[in-house]
C-alpha cells in the first residue's frame, strides 16, 4: 500500500472515530439536523424496519409517492398527495401522546402561517384515534389541516418512507407528488424555514 493511501485511509478512520466520539459525549446535536445526518440515519433505520406487507409502496426519495386515502377528522376521505398536487407540501406525522411532536407543533404553525396561500403547505398525519386528536388539537390547535390513521405495518408514515415508525417524522414532497426531502424527528426554532427550500 502507498504511503498516500495510507495517510488517506488514517486520517477516514480518524474523523470516523472523531465523530462517533463526539455524538457519545455529545448527543447527536445539529449532526442529525443536517441532511447528510438524516440521510444517515434514514439508510439506518431502512436496513432494520420490520417487512412491509405485500401490495404497500414505500415512497423513496427523487421518486413520485403511490397515492393512499387517509380520513380527515370529519371523517372525508383525503388522497394524499394528489389532495395538495400545484404546490410542495410538507407532511408531518405525529402522534398526540408523542412529546416530540407536540414541542415541534408550534414552530410547523409558525411556518404554516409564514407560507400563506401560495406557500408550502403543511399537513399533519396523526397516528392516532379521532377522539384523541379532537381533544388534543382543543387544547393547541393549528390551523393546518389534520388527517388521522391508525398506526400499523402500512400506515400514512410507512408509506412515506418511515417503515420503522418512529415519531414525528416529516417529508416535503414536490408540486408534482415527488419525495424531495425525510426527516426524522421534531424541527427545532427556526429549522423549519432551511429545510423546507
Amino acid at each position: 500500500m502507498r504511503s498516500g493511501t495510507k495517510i488517506v485511509l488514517v486520517a477516514l478512520a480518524a474523523g470516523t472515530l472523531g465523530a462517533i466520539a463526539s455524538l457519545a459525549m455529545n448527543g447527536p446535536g445539529p449532526f442529525l439536523g443536517s441532511e447528510l445526518g438524516q440521510r444517515l440515519l434514514q439508510s439506518s433505520m431502512d436496513a432494520s424496519a420490520p417487512p412491509v406487507p405485500a401490495g404497500i409502496s414505500i415512497a423513496k426519495r427523487g421518486e413520485p409517492i403511490a397515492g393512499f386515502i387517509v380520513p380527515s377528522l370529519d371523517g372525508r376521505k383525503v388522497e394524499v398527495p394528489a389532495a395538495y398536487a400545484g404546490r410542495p407540501v410538507l407532511i408531518n406525522v405525529w402522534a398526540s401522546w408523542c412529546g416530540p411532536c407536540i414541542e415541534e407543533m408550534p414552530e410547523l404553525q409558525r411556518f404554516h402561517a409564514q407560507q400563506g396561500d401560495n406557500g408550502t403547505q403543511v399537513v399533519g398525519i396523526a397516528l392516532d384515534e379521532a377522539a384523541a386528536v379532537r381533544d388534543f388539537l382543543g387544547r393547541v390547535p393549528v390551523t393546518y389541516p389534520i388527517l388521522v390513521d391508525a398506526a400499523g405495518p402500512a400506515d400514512a408514515g410507512v408509506r412515506l418512507g418511515n417503515p420503522k415508525g418512529v415519531l414525528p417524522y416529516s417529508v416535503l414532497v414536490s408540486a408534482d407528488g415527488r419525495l424531495l426531502k425525510q426527516r426524522i424527528g421534531p424541527f427545532g426554532k427556526g429549522e423549519i424555514d432551511d429545510w423546507a427550500e
